[in-house]
């Protein structure tokens, strides 16, 4: 008799999620971390070319507090714009979570910083997805020959790409702000869901939403699972 997917997946939770820690958050705390967690999550179902999403945790974890997981049907290997676009848009979506609530900012985002300044940075200076820098590649890539991993451009260009960098995650964090002021109750709910739940699977997620769940595909490659830690 096979196994229930939800025990496979209770089985899988350490290794995608991390390993659970046993910390006492405040009550302060773990409500911010529900909104910074409902945030990702729902700029993730909101955003054309996310990921769905797939669960969402307020347990503290190996790296983190709480953790947001989407994962596409299938296997992926090349990744158009949009979805780099809507993957940066969903990285900065637990910091805009926190400033739409709560007028301020946490070291809480420092994961999601890194993650969204490395992607938009890929994107300008090695994909060629920016009309200021153009079809060139521009940062140093292994086997390039580039002395002490330098890439040959001038110190304009390097500004250029700051500069080029900057605009794209500051663009995804807007968007982000401006999808979860519009949809303020949807994030309150799930934020309250999580609250008394603590994890929420992608039926629950998305009913938490008052939002239609994708059709659940069991065959999700859990290796394709994409964290978004807090």
């Amino acid at each position: 008799k096979l196994a229930p997917m939800s025990d496979f997946s209770d089985s899988l939770d350490p290794i995608v999620l991390g390993a659970e820690r046993k910390l006492m958050l405040t009550g302060t705390d773990r409500r911010r971390t529900a909104y910074h967690e409902a945030g990702h999550a729902l700029v993730g179902m909101l955003t054309r070319g996310a990921d769905p999403v797939r669960k969402i945790s307020i347990i503290p974890r190996t790296m983190s507090l709480g953790v947001t997981v989407s994962a596409p049907e299938s296997d992926r290997f090349n990744y158009d714009k949009r979805s780099l676009l809507a993957r940066l848009e969903v990285a900065t979506a637990g910091r805009a979570a926190e400033e739409v609530v709560f007028g301020d900012e946490t070291t809480g985002a420092e994961n999601d910083i890194r993650q969204a300044t490395q992607l938009a940075r890929s994107m300008v200076g090695r994909f060629g997805m920016s009309d200021e820098i153009g079809f060139v590649s521009v940062l140093p890539q292994e086997g390039d020959g580039w002395a002490m991993g330098v890439s040959q451009v001038s110190e304009r260009t390097r500004q250029r790409i700051d500069d080029e960098v900057k605009r794209v995650v500051e663009e995804a964090h807007a968007e982000a702000i401006r999808l979860l002021t519009e949809n303020r109750s949807r994030l309150d709910g799930i934020a309250e869901a999580l609250l008394r739940e603590e994890t929420l699977d992608q039926p629950q997620a998305y009913a938490a939403a008052g939002l239609a769940s994708p059709p659940e595909d069991e065959a999700a490659p859990v290796h394709a699972a994409i964290p978004i830690a807090t």
